[in-house]
């Protein structure tokens, strides 16, 4: 059975890799699709696990048998089952109490099911966690450190959770939803240590001092420029609001000195990552993850030219925080394959 679990650690850490970044891609979707609400409470959906399809769902019907927490909509405001019970002829707020948590009460059936799949992924990606934690135990005694990891990423997948509903609470703050996607990040980062980790395979790497130098500083740049970018989104949030959802041609008019800067910055982790897939190339150095790092900034930088000088066509949001998730991902992994080669590869 030890043995199982071992073989079982690698597999696990990828499936949940893949849920995670299936989370992310659904958050994205959410933001894009001004969706974040589509639930107003949590974990539940309106006081459900499987949320109604038709507003009619919500709304207050005499002989009808409700649930302790479960949600109604009335005069424009959310009420809680304070029990069991069923509704006679005649409305009694005896039955129900206010929630509190925010005054959102507004019900649209595709932000809802948005935000449900969004919160569905979430929490396979959570069951996912806790199997391979489960399953880090038979390394105990030979590798502590998995144990240990898996186990943390069981605690970081539980505040993700908890930030999730903060966001809720907060109706969708925007210092919170950076938080919220940064800690996504973070356990995108634990589960590809577990995958390195545990990789067992002969790969033969020609180490080359420049390449790891160059990605040394290529990494802290990327992240620098990912959180201008939440600041950029934070503003576009900011102009949505006021011109509205249909005026996307507005968003970006007069944007501020953190759009310059994170526009122009992508120019300069392009020279890097360029000059960096140059040295993989002609060294035949054998991190291709570099390489593919440099393409998903390539499509990184093409989704903000259309955002900028094509009004936000749609799905460009999406994927560019998508790719910028994946961005983080392989040049973690590539740094990780770096330090690995610089102990054991070929030194040029």
């Amino acid at each position: 059975m030890i043995e199982r679990m071992k073989k079982w650690y690698p597999g696990l850490a990828k499936t949940a890799l893949i849920l995670v970044y299936l989370v992310i891609l659904a958050g994205a979707v959410v933001r894009m699709t001004g969706s974040g609400m589509g639930c107003p409470d949590w974990p539940k959906c309106f006081g459900y696990y499987i949320p109604p399809t038709e507003e009619t769902e919500l709304l207050w019907t005499p002989g009808k048998t409700y649930m302790e927490g479960q949600v109604i909509i009335r005069e424009e405001a959310l009420l809680v089952a304070r029990n069991d019970f069923t509704s006679t002829s005649d409305f009694s707020m005896a039955n129900w109490e206010p929630y509190t948590r925010h005054d959102y009460a507004i019900f649209n059936a595709t932000h809802t099911w948005i935000e449900y799949i969004n919160r569905l992924l979430g929490a396979l990606a959570g069951l996912a966690m806790l199997l391979l934690a489960i399953s880090s135990l038979a390394w105990w005694k030979e590798k502590r450190s998995r144990t240990l990891f898996a186990w943390l990423g069981v605690l970081a997948i539980g505040f993700q959770a908890w930030l999730g509903a903060t966001v809720v609470y907060s109706v969708l703050e925007p210092a919170k939803i950076t938080l919220h996607m940064f800690m996504a990040l973070v356990i995108v980062g634990m589960l590809l240590w577990i995958i390195h980790s545990s990789d067992t395979k002969t790969r033969h790497f020609r180490y080359d001092r420049i390449t790891s130098r160059l990605w040394w500083a290529i990494v802290p740049l990327s992240m620098l420029q990912i959180l201008l970018g939440t600041q950029v989104r934070q503003y576009i949030d900011h102009q949505s609001e006021l011109v509205g959802m249909q005026a996307r041609e507005l968003w970006l008019q007069n944007p501020d000195i953190v759009f310059y800067v994170h526009r122009s910055f992508s120019i300069l982790l392009l020279i890097l990552h360029v000059w960096a897939a140059y040295r993989v190339y002609s060294m035949r150095s054998g991190f291709e993850k570099i390489n593919a790092s440099l393409m998903v900034l390539l499509g990184l930088i093409f989704s903000g030219i259309a955002m900028n000088y094509f009004a936000f066509p749609w799905g460009s949001q999406a994927t560019h925080l998508f790719l910028a998730s994946l961005l983080f991902g392989f040049q973690w992994y590539a740094l990780m394959e770096l330090k690995r080669a610089s102990k054991t590869g070929i030194s040029s």
